[in-house]
């Protein structure tokens, strides 16, 4: 058993430390044989716990949510620190320097002019900070494990950014008509139909910019909707669902989009 002092509340180095005995011989067995690659997903799940507390605008849940972000912070910085890589101080010393660094606006003397300009110094100063030379070295240094669609919109922004871009949406949704059929062609040739649906996707998400909404948000909210509608078409179903034949089901479907 591990000697801690328990007290009424608790600050950012008690969790350090608590994470530290969790990590040493005599403390948790799974907390011990833990690395960066087996909690990964770990942290992934909570910034999206975090995400949908934020959603809901659930404050209580948000407080929780971030202070299990913020555990997964320093689980990471704990095994860094056993290995002789960095430490959490490391860690805070680093995004202080970043936001210094970020904000000539605020701790120097560039002018920012409202938000679009501190936008702008912000990812000045990033590209600077990054050594990014090009706008494509900008596209490539989009994290590869943000979720398909939120990707393509930055990618796409980055673009823009650089003059890549259409003036307006007209040209965008005929891209989009295009790639629906260059996708339903590939479907019916059975060949490469997986490149021309994310092809679709990209145009999708083009096309939603244009028009002022996030692709993420809006498959994310069609979901939602679905269950709502599948779940009526179960209740409105007079039996197990693969007992009736596709008209019956449409016709459920139909009656649930009529409900919902």
């Amino acid at each position: 058993m591990v000697t801690f002092e328990t007290g009424k509340s608790f600050h950012i180095e008690d969790l350090i430390k608590i994470m530290e005995l969790l990590r040493s011989p005599e403390g948790c067995p799974w907390d011990r044989v833990q690395t960066h690659q087996s909690i990964r997903q770990n942290m992934l799940e909570e910034a999206y716990e975090a995400a949908d507390a934020i959603d809901h605008m659930d404050m209580d849940n948000l407080k929780e949510e971030l202070g299990d972000v913020l555990l997964q912070v320093v689980f990471h910085a704990s095994i860094a620190q056993e290995a002789g890589q960095f430490t959490f101080g490391d860690v805070v010393d680093g995004v202080c320097q970043k936001l210094v660094y970020r904000h000539p606006h605020v701790f120097g003397a560039v002018e920012a002019g409202g938000p679009e300009g501190a936008l702008s110094a912000w990812d000045a100063q990033k590209r600077a900070e990054k050594g990014q030379k090009t706008a494509a070295d900008a596209l490539d240094s989009v994290a590869r494990a943000l979720p398909g669609l939120t990707r393509a919109a930055k990618l796409q922004s980055k673009a823009a950014k650089a003059g890549f871009d259409w003036k307006d949406i007209s040209p965008a949704m005929d891209k989009l008509s295009e790639e629906l059929e260059e996708f339903r062609h590939a479907v019916e040739e059975d060949s490469n139909a997986e490149e021309e649906l994310g092809d679709l996707l990209f145009a999708a998400v083009k096309a939603g910019r244009f028009a002022g909404v996030d692709g993420e948000t809006a498959l994310q909210k069609a979901c939602e909707k679905f269950i709502r509608r599948f779940r009526r078409v179960e209740a409105l179903a007079d039996g197990p669902l693969d007992a009736l034949d596709v008209p019956a089901l449409e016709e459920l479907w139909r009656r649930a989009k009529q409900e919902t």
